[in-house]
Protein backbone atom coordinates (compact mmCIF):
# COMPACT_ATOMS: atom_id res chain seq x y z
CA UNK A 1 0.00 0.00 0.00
CA UNK A 2 2.68 2.82 0.90
CA UNK A 3 5.89 2.83 -1.49
CA UNK A 4 7.42 6.07 0.45
CA UNK A 5 6.99 8.79 2.87
CA UNK A 6 5.34 11.04 0.00
CA UNK A 7 2.32 9.17 -1.26
CA UNK A 8 1.47 7.43 2.01
CA UNK A 9 -2.21 7.42 2.68
CA UNK A 10 -2.50 9.63 5.67
CA UNK A 11 -5.71 9.20 8.25
CA UNK A 12 -6.57 12.34 8.97
CA UNK A 13 -8.15 14.01 12.06
CA UNK A 14 -10.16 17.22 11.59
CA UNK A 15 -10.20 19.57 14.96
CA UNK A 16 -12.24 22.62 15.05
CA UNK A 17 -12.82 24.98 18.23
CA UNK A 18 -14.93 27.76 18.70
CA UNK A 19 -14.42 29.75 22.26
CA UNK A 20 -16.94 31.90 23.54
CA UNK A 21 -14.59 34.84 23.35
CA UNK A 22 -14.79 34.55 19.21
CA UNK A 23 -18.13 35.09 19.60
CA UNK A 24 -21.35 33.87 17.69
CA UNK A 25 -21.48 36.58 15.30
CA UNK A 26 -18.03 35.64 13.30
CA UNK A 27 -18.87 33.66 10.72
CA UNK A 28 -15.03 33.28 9.51
CA UNK A 29 -14.85 31.37 13.44
CA UNK A 30 -18.08 29.55 13.17
CA UNK A 31 -17.49 25.54 13.38
CA UNK A 32 -19.27 24.69 10.39
CA UNK A 33 -17.12 27.46 8.29
CA UNK A 34 -13.99 25.83 10.33
CA UNK A 35 -15.58 22.76 8.82
CA UNK A 36 -16.23 23.76 5.37
CA UNK A 37 -12.67 24.78 4.88
CA UNK A 38 -11.00 21.38 6.37
CA UNK A 39 -13.49 19.12 4.20
CA UNK A 40 -12.39 21.28 1.24
CA UNK A 41 -8.92 20.82 1.74
CA UNK A 42 -8.99 16.95 2.33
CA UNK A 43 -11.00 17.01 -0.56
CA UNK A 44 -8.15 18.40 -2.55
CA UNK A 45 -5.53 15.70 -1.33
CA UNK A 46 -5.92 12.30 -2.42
CA UNK A 47 -4.06 11.03 0.48
CA UNK A 48 -5.64 12.26 3.18
CA UNK A 49 -8.53 10.49 4.30
CA UNK A 50 -10.70 11.50 7.27
CA UNK A 51 -10.89 9.04 10.08
CA UNK A 52 -12.74 11.62 12.73
CA UNK A 53 -13.86 15.03 13.93
CA UNK A 54 -12.81 16.79 17.45
CA UNK A 55 -14.92 19.79 18.39
CA UNK A 56 -14.53 22.05 21.12
CA UNK A 57 -17.53 24.30 20.92
CA UNK A 58 -17.17 26.92 23.38
CA UNK A 59 -14.12 26.51 24.77
CA UNK A 60 -10.82 28.79 25.50
CA UNK A 61 -7.67 28.20 23.35
CA UNK A 62 -5.73 29.25 26.32
CA UNK A 63 -5.43 25.81 27.85
CA UNK A 64 -5.84 22.19 26.60
CA UNK A 65 -8.46 20.98 29.02
CA UNK A 66 -10.91 20.55 25.96
CA UNK A 67 -12.94 16.97 25.95
CA UNK A 68 -12.55 16.70 21.84
CA UNK A 69 -8.94 17.69 22.17
CA UNK A 70 -8.34 15.11 25.09
CA UNK A 71 -10.36 12.24 22.76
CA UNK A 72 -7.97 13.18 20.04
CA UNK A 73 -5.02 12.66 22.25
CA UNK A 74 -6.47 9.17 23.30
CA UNK A 75 -6.66 7.95 19.18
CA UNK A 76 -3.29 9.48 18.94
CA UNK A 77 -2.02 7.10 21.88
CA UNK A 78 -4.16 4.73 20.20
CA UNK A 79 -2.58 4.69 16.68
CA UNK A 80 -5.83 5.67 15.04
CA UNK A 81 -4.80 9.27 13.01
CA UNK A 82 -1.60 10.49 11.39
CA UNK A 83 -2.24 13.62 10.44
CA UNK A 84 -4.39 16.68 12.66
CA UNK A 85 -5.71 19.63 10.52
CA UNK A 86 -7.43 22.50 12.02
CA UNK A 87 -8.58 26.42 10.14
CA UNK A 88 -5.41 27.96 11.58
CA UNK A 89 -3.16 27.28 13.95
CA UNK A 90 -5.05 29.52 16.39
CA UNK A 91 -7.94 27.21 16.91
CA UNK A 92 -5.36 24.29 18.05
CA UNK A 93 -4.44 26.76 20.92
CA UNK A 94 -3.66 30.35 22.29
CA UNK A 95 -0.81 29.58 24.62
CA UNK A 96 2.37 29.89 23.05
CA UNK A 97 4.12 27.54 25.52
CA UNK A 98 1.54 24.56 25.50
CA UNK A 99 1.02 24.77 21.67
CA UNK A 100 4.36 25.01 21.35
CA UNK A 101 5.03 21.75 23.48
CA UNK A 102 2.36 19.65 21.33
CA UNK A 103 3.91 20.73 18.19
CA UNK A 104 7.43 20.70 18.51
CA UNK A 105 7.34 17.53 20.95
CA UNK A 106 3.95 15.86 21.27
CA UNK A 107 3.00 15.20 17.57
CA UNK A 108 6.62 14.99 16.16
CA UNK A 109 7.24 12.23 19.19
CA UNK A 110 3.96 10.00 17.87
CA UNK A 111 4.56 10.57 14.30
CA UNK A 112 1.80 12.62 14.23
CA UNK A 113 1.89 15.37 11.12
CA UNK A 114 0.19 18.80 11.60
CA UNK A 115 -1.36 21.57 9.18
CA UNK A 116 -3.41 24.75 9.76
CA UNK A 117 -4.28 25.00 6.43
CA UNK A 118 -4.58 29.18 6.90
CA UNK A 119 -0.97 29.71 8.96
Amino acid sequence: MVQNEYNKIMRVAKYIRLSREDGDDRESESVENQRDIIDNYIQGHNELVEVGEYVDDGYTGTNFNRPGFKKMLEDIKNEKIDCIITKDLSRFGRDHIDTGYYLERYLPANSIRYIAIRG
